[in-house]
């Protein structure tokens, strides 16, 4: 019977090392998992930002050329004034 008690001691270490090893392969299994969401969050944000810079560029595109409409239709308002103002003077 002592011998019975002994070895039950002796498993007791044993057993705790399981448990601890199941426990570590349950945080291996949710930090694997946690990495998967991750990389599918970050897979998502990057199409993200490339779609933003795809946008920035085609708003600064827009921009320049917005600038040059306004200064050709500048150009154009001062011509026409300039034609008004020599039809004015013909005096018919």
């Amino acid at each position: 019977m002592a011998k019975t008690s002994t070895s039950s001691l002796d498993l007791e270490p044993i057993d705790r090392l399981e448990e601890k090893l199941k426990l570590l392969v349950g945080v291996v299994e949710r930090l694997k998992s946690e990495q998967a969401l991750a990389a599918a969050e970050n897979q998502s944000l990057q199409t993200e930002v490339e779609s933003l810079r795809a946008r920035v560029a085609a708003g600064e595109t827009l921009s320049t050329e917005l600038s040059s409409l306004r200064e050709e239709r500048d150009l154009i308002r001062s011509r026409v004034g300039e034609m008004l103002s020599q039809l004015e003077t013909l005096d018919i």
